[in-house]
């Protein structure tokens, strides 16, 4: 597609393994600070790798973006209403907004609504 969407698409990747992967044990503690269950945190946190990997190979394959971006932004909505659940200061919102936003940007440049 262009080299800004492929940035987009590597952050995106790069960010979700490095949460959901090198710094799991803050992922725990705050799963449980949500009163999400274990083997929901565990699905989404697979969920989120698999659309990261789609995501990156969709470098090379443009027809694997649209939805895993799509349903990254979802995910990330569904952060940040979980961050509105327990009151978290607006610190905690900032990386999952940048990640919704990166993957709405995902989503528009390889759907055609955003033109750059």
């Amino acid at each position: 597609m262009n080299n800004l969407s492929n940035f987009a698409q590597i952050i995106i990747a790069l960010s979700i393994g490095f949460v959901w992967i090198a710094r799991f044990e803050n992922i725990v503690k705050e799963f449980k600070q949500y009163g999400i269950p274990d083997l929901v945190r565990n699905f989404v946190g697979a969920t989120k790798i698999v659309l990261s990997t789609l995501l990156v190979t969709g470098i090379w394959y443009e027809s694997l973006v649209l939805i895993p971006a799509v349903l990254m932004a979802f995910l990330m909505i569904c952060a940040q209403i979980a961050h509105i659940k327990v009151k978290n200061p607006w610190i905690k919102f900032v990386p999952s907004f940048i990640l919704l936003i990166l993957s709405l940007f995902v989503a528009g440049t390889h759907s055609g609504i955003i033109i750059l």
